[in-house]
């Protein structure tokens, strides 16, 4: 009984296969199909009933019969996208998979295939929700076996991948994230950071290509090929229109001239915001006077939804990003990202929230380096030393030099390897010190007059004048061929007529701390132990109470004793009873 079964089984396997194929052969020979063949609705539907039925049956001459004939179609496809009324990006990936899992079998190499379809196909229909989620679920599905074949291929087409998000918004965000890891790799890791913070911007970028389009749609049409023949007018337009609200008309007799000024100015910027490809930094684009228009612009123009979205979405992405790069990135890539980071705290998108919430994980993602690797400390020692010299130029920065002299002091300058650094470290904090005294002093005669952006800026300077102190006073004690020079400094500070008392009397009981060296390093010395330093700051190793001289107990635990003086004691005293 079974076998007869099993022999009609297999005669209606047989049929369905015929049938199918029979469908995908006639599709080349029906005009109507011959160069358009994704128009077709049957087609999709015989590729994927093939691809199952050589999944199951698992045989090489099956495969080797339907492999030529979806080959065709693949190349059919690709080269009717441009005059094709249909999507192609569901047949596509129909037929991708089928590369994937039996390219083996035909020998046929899949990496071309992947990039024709990013390049020809997607690069036109990531608009497409449709075709964008099953984008993303095709990644997923085969990204462990991308990333062993074909490890460089998603690291390049991250700008692609990213307008999928960019565009859908919330939609899309966890299924673009469980593909974002694979988009990290040495060659994408910088590009894809400063990507992500202009995320934003990328947002309006496709919102005027779309309005500047002629169809009014990004579907089906290519950024690429805009941008290469309609690049002056649009990109022009998308300048003047949308961030200085004006239009490419309105200039009269001179427009000509201003347009091409503004051209040199927008061309650049805007080619790399939309580009499909990862082709490394470009500097240009984020030193552009361009950048700056488009930032300042930006805070004059509604927000779309899709905008606010993007503007909540990015952060998120941040978090993965800085994740993954302290779990898996190498140090050397770790300290490059760095000064790219401190350029672009202060340039951001202006929306307010945005700001704060981005400013805040670059912050703490620099903080946590260099708590990882101190050295990066005195590596780049010279873009830090630039970032306190630019304090007083807005808040984002003088909470970026904040940061750094709370991470110069914490972790000694690099540590007590890095003597030569952390002089000149120190001698950019005693600059920084002295300017603060001078401002300070002559904000003195103002003080009854001050208004709320005056009491704001003197609450900053006290603030980043106690983080200096600070941080002038822990370096000293990490090297100390500069305490002297720390001394001097701080008793300066002790002696000025500064508004804020808080300082000066932090910085007397610095000065107080550095006359008892033991106490000096248990109070402000490293904050973990190293080869020059066995005992973290605050504690007593009790051990070696039996060989601790008096002056290695921290004062602040002989604060709370009474009775004789603080010179006249046992260590029975301060001890645990057992």
């Amino acid at each position: 009984m079974r076998a007869p079964m099993a022999a009609a089984a297999a005669t209606n396997r047989d049929k369905e296969w015929d049938f199918h194929l029979r469908s995908i052969s006639s599709n080349a020979r029906d005009s109507n199909f011959a160069n358009d063949p994704a128009s077709d609705p049957s087609l999709l539907h015989s590729v994927k009933k093939l691809y199952e039925l050589c999944k199951t049956e698992k045989s090489e001459d099956l495969i080797a019969r339907v492999y030529p004939q979806l080959n065709k179609i693949f190349q059919r496809s690709v080269s009717s996208i441009p005059q094709s009324k249909s999507s192609n990006g569901l047949l596509l990936l129909a037929i991708l998979q089928f590369f994937l899992d039996f390219g083996e079998a035909v020998l046929h190499d899949a990496d071309p295939s992947l990039r024709i379809f990013f390049r020809s196909c997607l690069s036109r229909e990531f608009a497409d929700l449709v075709v964008a989620e099953a984008t993303l679920d095709f990644l997923f599905v085969n990204k462990k076996k991308l990333l062993f074949s074909f490890p460089t291929l998603l690291p390049q087409f991250f700008p692609l991948l990213l307008k999928l998000v960019a565009w859908h918004g919330e939609k899309l965000e966890k299924p673009f994230l469980r593909v974002f890891p694979a988009l990290m790799s040495p060659g994408s890791f910088l590009p894809l950071f400063l990507s992500l913070v202009d995320l934003p911007i990328l947002v309006m970028a496709l919102e005027k290509m779309e309005k500047s389009s002629g169809s009014g749609s990004l579907i089906g049409s290519s950024i690429a090929s805009m941008q290469k023949s309609t690049a002056p007018e649009m990109l022009l337009a998308l300048m003047d229109e949308a961030y200085t609200g004006s239009t490419i008309g309105d200039g009269g007799a001179d427009s000509e001239s201003e347009d091409s000024n503004t051209m040199a100015v927008a061309d650049p910027l805007f080619l790399e915001l939309l580009k499909d490809e990862n082709d490394g930094l470009a500097q240009r684009y984020w030193t552009s006077p361009g950048m700056a228009e488009v930032l300042q612009a930006a805070t004059n123009t509604t927000q779309s939804d899709r905008l606010k979205q993007a503007l909540k979405m990015a952060p998120r992405l941040l978090d993965v990003y800085f994740a993954i790069a302290l779990h898996d990135t190498n140090d050397s890539l770790i300290c490059a990202l760095i000064p790219l980071l401190m350029a672009r705290n202060s340039t951001l998108f202006r929306d307010k929230n945005f700001s704060y919430e981005v400013q805040k994980r670059l912050l703490e993602f620099m903080l946590a380096a260099f708590h990882r690797s101190p050295d990066f400390i005195a590596l780049l020692k010279k873009p830090i030393v630039d970032r306190l010299g630019e304090a007083y130029d807005n808040p984002a920065k003088t909470e970026l030099a904040l940061q750094l002299c709370w991470a110069i002091g914490e972790h000694g300058g690099g540590g007590p390897s890095h003597k030569d650094e952390a002089r000149e470290l120190f001698e950019s904090l005693e600059l920084l010190l002295y300017e603060n005294l001078s401002s300070s002093r002559l904000g003195l005669n103002e003080s009854t007059l001050g208004s709320g952006s005056s009491s704001f800026r003197k609450s900053s300077q006290s603030r980043l004048l106690g983080f200096v102190v600070t941080a002038i006073a822990k370096l000293a004690t990490y090297h100390r061929e500069l305490q002297p020079r720390a001394r001097v400094s701080l008793a300066k500070v002790v002696r000025s007529r500064i508004s804020d008392v808080r300082v000066s009397r932090r910085a007397s009981d610095y000065l107080g701390l550095m006359n008892e060296s033991a106490a000096c390093v248990s109070v402000l010395g490293p904050s973990r132990p190293s080869s020059g330093h066995m005992q973290n700051s605050g504690t007593v190793n009790w051990s070696e109470g039996g060989t601790k001289m008096v002056a290695h107990i921290p004062f602040y635990i002989l604060g709370e004793q009474e009775g004789p003086p603080f010179h006249d004691f046992s260590f029975s005293d301060i001890l645990p009873k057992r």
